[in-house]
């Protein structure tokens, strides 16, 4: 009897491998990967021969062996295999200086108090530095990827996000509104969504979360002290066909774009506060009191990676992050270290593989400032950045977390979620569809190809 149920399973499985493989097939085209759907069609084509001929031709040791083989393949999906849940430190041990950042160091200019004094007191940063400033620069015509169109449209969103900077805080309604503190916090996310957030957390701020001064704008150098007790964070998506060109001229434009929708957001959502009665502050590009990563991931909305950015469950590092904080009460989110995740990108290291600066660590995380974690090279990193003229984006492109969000993508994260062994296999098969070193995709069509209007 067992000879003729594994007979009929060996059937089932063939039929099985062909749905499931076309299925793959049809989504990676529909990606425009075609060498990935070519690569699946073929396994479609191939795979299922030996179960469909095991059961065609009744050899029923053969399909014995081949569900034998599933047994145990399936087997190896449930062990719960042993691996590092302490690959990184939770929780900084001192506050970080937002003057130390490259943004800041970027808008040092010479011959002024504000470059003498940071160099005097950090030469060695002077040497590397000056690397970035022989450089073309940011959407500039000189810059490896320059595209007049794209470049100019980016800037425009940048520059609407500066008009924005007037309004991250203002007056406080003097008349507090009575609030049920779980049924506002339910509101500020379900409203965050209607906004545009793609997902929304709440959580109590510590001293880490916020930066000890400011280092941009008007303000730099001003030590940052706040009341504020909680922060509501958010991220927008970032659309994959325009991340998927990186670093070519489309990346700098929907990030600027994102930035955008995460400023209109987060100002929106802290006037309301204000308005209820309460202090509320808008933290957005280019203005910052806090480190917003850390506060996106202390509030349930990922971890942070390999590459330095916020890893989402979904999304992976293919999102904007928008924070708000207020000392409204809020109910906060419980934040669980999702070590599934972080031990994936310990293993994958595609990002660092693909980085044109090689300023991505290939090693597991290492005491860095008190607190182990991955690090990247902030000063080769912003160096391509003013070559390229756009924000790169490469090791966002190329993580296999940023792939879309449907069935296909959702699956394999699910499995590199919940088993050891899913991880080890996920890597090795992104590879073998993807390539270990994905070429970019071409820029959408839609945007002006040239790269001059002249």
């Amino acid at each position: 009897m067992i000879y003729v149920y594994s007979l009929w399973i060996s059937f089932a499985l063939s039929l099985l491998l062909i749905i499931g493989l076309s299925y793959t097939s049809f989504i990676f085209k529909s990606e425009k990967e075609n060498k990935a759907a070519t690569k699946a069609l073929l396994l479609a084509l191939l795979l299922p021969i030996p179960y469909f001929l095991a059961w065609y031709y009744q050899w029923e040791i053969v399909s014995l062996i081949l569900c034998a083989d599933l047994f145990i393949f399936t087997i190896l999906f449930l062990i719960p295999f042993p691996y590092s849940k302490n690959l990184t430190n939770s929780f900084p041990t001192k506050r970080l200086d937002e003057r130390d950042i490259m943004f800041s160091r970027n808008e040092l200019t010479e011959n002024t108090n504000r470059y003498q004094e940071y160099y005097s007191k950090y030469p060695e940063k002077k040497i590397l530095d000056d690397q970035f400033r022989k450089e073309a620069g940011l959407c500039s015509p000189e810059s490896i990827f320059y595209n007049e169109i794209a470049y100019k449209a980016a800037s425009a969103s940048f520059f609407t996000v500066e008009q924005f900077k007037k309004a991250v805080d203002g007056e406080i309604n003097p008349v507090k509104t009575s609030l049920d503190t779980k049924q506002i916090s339910d509101f500020l996310k379900l409203w965050g969504k209607k906004l545009g957030a793609l997902d929304t957390g709440i959580c109590k701020l510590e001293n880490y979360h916020f930066y000890t001064h400011k280092g941009r704008g008007d303000e730099y150098g001003k030590e940052i002290h706040s009341s504020h007790r909680f922060a509501i964070a958010f991220t927008v998506e970032m659309n994959e066909e325009m991340v998927a060109a990186a670093p070519q001229s489309s990346i700098i434009m929907e990030s600027g774009q994102q930035y955008l929708e995460a400023g209109r957001i987060a100002v929106q959502i802290a006037a309301f506060i204000r308005n209820l009665g309460y202090s509320a502050r808008a933290h957005i590009d280019g203005n910052y009191q806090v480190i917003c990563p850390l506060v996106a991931r202390d509030s349930g909305l990922g971890e942070i990676g390999r590459m330095g950015l916020l890893m989402t469950p979904k999304q992976g590092p293919r999102v904007r992050l928008g924070v708000v904080t207020c000392d409204l009460e809020l109910q906060t989110n419980q934040w669980k270290k999702n070590n599934a995740l972080l031990d994936f990108c310990n293993r994958c290291k595609k990002c660092a593989t693909i980085c044109p600066s090689q300023s991505i660590s290939f090693d597991a995380p290492k005491m860095v400032d008190g607190i182990r974690r991955w690090q990247i090279d902030s000063e080769s990193c912003f160096t391509y950045w003013c070559k390229a003229g756009t924000d790169c984006g490469r090791c966002m492109a190329s993580c296999p977390y940023s792939h879309p969000d449907n069935f296909l993508h959702n699956f394999i994260r699910w499995g590199i979620q919940h088993s050891t062994f899913f991880r080890i296999l996920a890597v090795y098969l992104d590879d073998f569809f993807y390539g270990r070193k994905r070429k970019p995709k071409k820029i959408p069509k839609w945007i002006p190809q040239k790269k001059s209007a002249n």
